[in-house]
């Protein structure tokens, strides 16, 4: 199975398999958004560290075309790591993100500090979604799972997610990019217009880890705002099987197709 992206040094080549479900020349968000994550990850730590916040900041539509990737460290500490990162398609910056990581390194907590578990079905007790007949190429490389609502469907929505499709070549999917994969659903889980009818573009992605997912299956439990002046907010808390860890937020651009 062919990757999402074939990373050489700075250099990306993408895959059409990244393309999302509003324009077949333009990446999925999901898809850069894992890739700002892989790139924020292999920046070096003078202490093991694990991400606690990914900012995405998606400046232009993405095309489906070979990216530049840049980064930096913001700031350089003994707890945290800022890092920045950097997308160009043909010298242009189309994505920037900075990355948060936090020291790892366990507590000894009170006892009556407990995550908070997740009372939905499990994926396999959920409905098996197609995404709107995977209406994109990388639709079609995550399963989705209904807990709570329909995929895409007004209302708050609770889906699994689960990233089936290599993203970097010859890379591993790390957790925090399939947290961030999903989270990049948020709209279409808890949708509050009708699909067919309106767009509700992400313009950013942020999401936030108390701590790493552990398994394959993401869950989204989400609601959604809609402002009268063609603005929205979808927001999601993000799960695993062992209970809550994350929440994810974007910010819509809302328009009548």
């Amino acid at each position: 199975m062919t990757a999402i992206y074939r990373v050489d040094g700075d250099n990306v080549h993408t895959s059409p398999d990244a393309a999302g479900p509003w324009d077949r020349r333009m990446q999925h968000g999901s898809a850069p958004a894992s890739l700002v994550t892989w790139a924020a990850e292999r920046i070096p730590t003078a202490v093991p560290m694990e991400i606690a916040r990914v900012t995405i900041d998606l400046m232009r539509p993405v095309p489906v075309a070979p990216l530049t990737i840049a980064t930096e460290v913001l700031r350089e500490g003994r707890k945290i790591q800022l890092c920045e990162v950097k997308l160009l398609a043909d010298g242009v910056q189309v994505v920037g993100a900075t990355v948060l990581k936090i020291r790892h390194e366990a507590q000894p907590l009170p006892d009556e500090v407990r995550e908070l578990p997740v009372t939905l079905p499990s994926p396999e007790d959920s409905l098996v979604e197609d995404g709107h007949a995977a209406t994109s190429p990388f639709v079609r490389s995550v399963s989705m799972r209904a807990a709570r609502g329909r995929f895409g469907q007004a209302g708050a929505g609770a889906i699994w997610f689960r990233v089936d499709h290599p993203l970097i070549a010859g890379e591993a999917v790390s957790q925090a990019m399939r947290a961030v994969v999903a989270a990049d659903f948020s709209n279409g889980t808890a949708s509050t217009l009708d699909f067919r009818a309106w767009t509700y573009i992400n313009a950013d992605l942020t999401v936030n880890f108390s701590r790493q997912p552990i398994g394959e299956w993401i869950l989204l439990d989400g609601e959604s705002w809609i402002g009268p002046d063609g603005a929205g907010l979808a927001m999601s808390r993000l799960a695993d099987r062992r209970g809550y860890f994350g929440r994810a937020v974007q910010s819509l651009v809302i328009e009548k197709r």
